[in-house]
């Protein structure tokens, strides 16, 4: 799935927001998820290997803000059940490997 230069720069965005209100930096969601600040530093900024790393760190932010009762950012083009994409590796996903 190729994202529009619209929906890029708004997905960026929907991170930046999720992200900042997490609360959380860098360091201690690279932790969580087992790599490094410089990986969650790119896939912010969409700047991916791999096509689920977003997904991946959709999740986790969202079940950040859920889990604190944040109210979050909707992301606009990462949506629907990723299982349901077939250009995804969901098991990827699921075991929330990034980088």
């Amino acid at each position: 799935m190729s994202l529009t230069a619209q929906q890029t720069y708004n997905t960026k965005k929907e991170f930046q927001e999720n992200f900042e209100r997490t609360g959380l930096t860098l360091e201690q969601i690279a932790k969580d998820l087992h790599t490094s600040p410089e990986v969650i530093a790119d896939t912010l900024a969409l700047n991916v290997s791999r096509i689920e790393d977003p997904w991946v760190l959709k999740n986790y932010l969202e079940a950040v803000l859920h889990e604190k009762n944040i109210t979050g950012i909707p992301f606009s083009a990462l949506v629907g059940d990723y299982h349901h994409h077939w250009f995804l590796n969901s098991h990827r996903i699921e075991k929330r490997k990034i980088g």
